[in-house]
C-alpha cells in the first residue's frame, strides 16, 4: 500500500519576503506585478489574505481591496534558492521526492515508514527538517494516492498535517466542493454544477451515462476515478544525480553497534559498486542515522582525493556513525551511507602508477 504525502510551503514568495524583512511579518504583503499597470498577485501572506487577497488576482483589485498593502516584485532567483535548502532538508527525511514547483511536491513516505500508521509522525519530521533549515512553514497531507495527498495538504494552512487513512479517501473528498478536484477547471466545474453537482462525493457516483454526457471521453472516467480516491499515478522521481546512497530501515530498532556496522560496509559496498558501474568516484562519505523519534542525524567528511573503494567508504562512515552514536546515543531505525562530490576523474595512488 502506498503511502504517499503532498507538501506545500505556506505563502512561499512571501514568506520569503518576510524572512528577508521580518517587519514585513506584521503588514499586508503582496508579491506581483504592478498594481497600477495589469500586474498579477503571484502570493500574498495571511495578514493580506484577510482582506480577500488571493493568487491570480489582479493586482490592481488587491490594491482596492488593501490600500495599505506592501507590493513586492518577485525574486526567483532569492526564491530558487530558499526552494533548493528545503528540498535538501527533505530528502533528508524522505529521499523519494517528486518536485511539482518550486514550493510544492510529493513525497514516497513508504519508502521510510514502516506502516501508514507512522505517516503522521515522519510528516511532522518533514516539517521540522524545513523549518529547522529555512525557517519556512509548510503543510502536508498524507494519504495513499497523489490526489487524495494534494487537496489534504491545503485544508489545515498554514502549517498543518491532514491524514486520511486507508479506506476513508472517498469520504474525507465527499463533502468538498468539485472546484478543489485537481482536474476539474472553470468549465467543467460549470457544467457539473448546472447538472446539480457541487460536490466530490456527488461526482463519484454519477452513473456512466450522465457522466458522458458531462464530461465526455476519458476526462469524465478519470475525474470520477479521483472523485472516489482512485489515482494509480506513481512519483515522478528526480534524475538529476549529485550524489549516490543507500540506506535501510531496520524491521525493529538497532542497537548493537557490531551488527550496525555490518550493515553500513554492506551498503558501502553497494554505493562503490554504482560508482564503479558509472565510472565516478566521491570526495564525501556520508552516514545517516535515523532514530526511533524519526529524528535525524548525519555526519560527513570531505578527502582532498576522491575515492571508490568500498573499504575505505566502509571505514569512514562507521567512524562517522561512532561520532554520531557518541554525541547522540540510542537505538537506530535507520542507517544509511552516501556519497557526493562526484568526480570522473580519480587520482592514481603510488600503487597504480
Amino acid at each position: 500500500m502506498p503511502v504517499l504525502a503532498h507538501l506545500d510551503l505556506d505563502a512561499f514568495f512571501a514568506a520569503v519576503e518576510e524572512l528577508e524583512d521580518p517587519s514585513l511579518r506584521v503588514r499586508p504583503l503582496v508579491v506581483g506585478g504592478d498594481p497600477r499597470g495589469r500586474g498579477v498577485v503571484a502570493t500574498a501572506n495571511y495578514v493580506a489574505r484577510r482582506y480577500g487577497i488571493h493568487s491570480a488576482m489582479s493586482a490592481a483589485e488587491a490594491l482596492r481591496r488593501c490600500p495599505e498593502a506592501v507590493f513586492l516584485r518577485p525574486r526567483h532567483a532569492l526564491y530558487r534558492q530558499y526552494s533548493q535548502a528545503v528540498w535538501s532538508a527533505v530528502r533528508e527525511v524522505v529521499p523519494r521526492v517528486e518536485r511539482t514547483g518550486l514550493d510544492e511536491g510529493y513525497l514516497d513516505l513508504g519508502s521510510v515508514a514502516r506502516s501508514f500508521s507512522e505517516g503522521r509522525r515522519l510528516a511532522e519530521a518533514v516539517q521540522a527538517a524545513v523549518r529547522g533549515s529555512t525557517s519556512l512553514s509548510c503543510s502536508l497531507g498524507v494519504s495513499t494516492s497523489k490526489v487524495v495527498c494534494k487537496v489534504a495538504s491545503d485544508r489545515r494552512k498554514p502549517g498543518g498535517i491532514t491524514v486520511v487513512p486507508p479506506g476513508r479517501e472517498a469520504a474525507f473528498l465527499a463533502p468538498l466542493p468539485t472546484r478543489l478536484l485537481p482536474g476539474v477547471g472553470p468549465r467543467s466545474e460549470e457544467r457539473l454544477a448546472q447538472a446539480g453537482v457541487r460536490h466530490i462525493g456527488e461526482l463519484a457516483v454519477l452513473p456512466d451515462a450522465a457522466l458522458r454526457a458531462l464530461l465526455p471521453g476519458q476526462v469524465g472516467r478519470l475525474l470520477r476515478d479521483r472523485a472516489r480516491g482512485i489515482d494509480p499515478r506513481d512519483l515522478e522521481l528526480d534524475s538529476e544525480r549529485i550524489s549516490i546512497s543507500t540506506e535501510e530501515t531496520f524491521e525493529r530498532d538497532l542497537a548493537d553497534r557490531a551488527a550496525i556496522h555490518a550493515e553500513l560496509r554492506r551498503m558501502a559496498g553497494e554505493v562503490a559498486e554504482y560508482l564503479r558501474r558509472d565510472g565516478l568516484c566521491a570526495r564525501t562519505v556520508t552516514t545517516k542515522l535515523r532514530y526511533a523519534d524519526f529524528s535525524l542525524r548525519s555526519r560527513s567528511t570531505t578527502l582532498s582525493t576522491p575515492i571508490d573503494e568500498p573499504e575505505r567508504i566502509g571505514d569512514l562512515a562507521c567512524r562517522l556513525l561512532d561520532r554520531g552514536l557518541h554525541d547522540r546515543p540510542g537505538a537506530l531505525r535507520l542507517v544509511g551511507v552516501g556519497v557526493s562530490g562526484l568526480t570522473s576523474v580519480r587520482q592514481l595512488t603510488f600503487d597504480e602508477l
